[in-house]
């Protein structure tokens, strides 16, 4: 996982529980997102292709309203971003 997902997370479970008031609705929403890491380790190519309106060898996957921003590597899966659905993608990634 890159720098800026787990960046990502950590701003995501700390806002939900800001905003919620419990720790426990945070932990549940990040454990609902990592828990798809390894779907994507299994089936890489499980993800929509972003080549075109985003970035080369992008890759996107929705769990709810969020979505994990990825690529492959060799074998390997690298998380790049999760961020909500509504997020300006470009300017993410500008």
């Amino acid at each position: 996982m890159a720098p800026q997902a787990e960046a990502d997370l950590d701003g995501l479970w700390y806002y939900v529980a800001k905003e919620s008031g419990s720790i426990e609705i945070a932990d549940r929403l990040i454990d609902s997102i990592t828990e798809r890491f390894p779907l994507l380790s299994r089936n890489p190519r499980l993800g929509r292709r972003r080549d075109e309106e985003l970035r080369p060898g992008l890759r996107s996957f929705p769990v709810g309203e969020y979505i994990i921003l990825y690529r492959i590597e060799a074998e390997d899966v690298l998380i790049l971003h999760v961020v909500r659905g509504s997020r300006d993608m470009e300017a993410l990634l500008g």
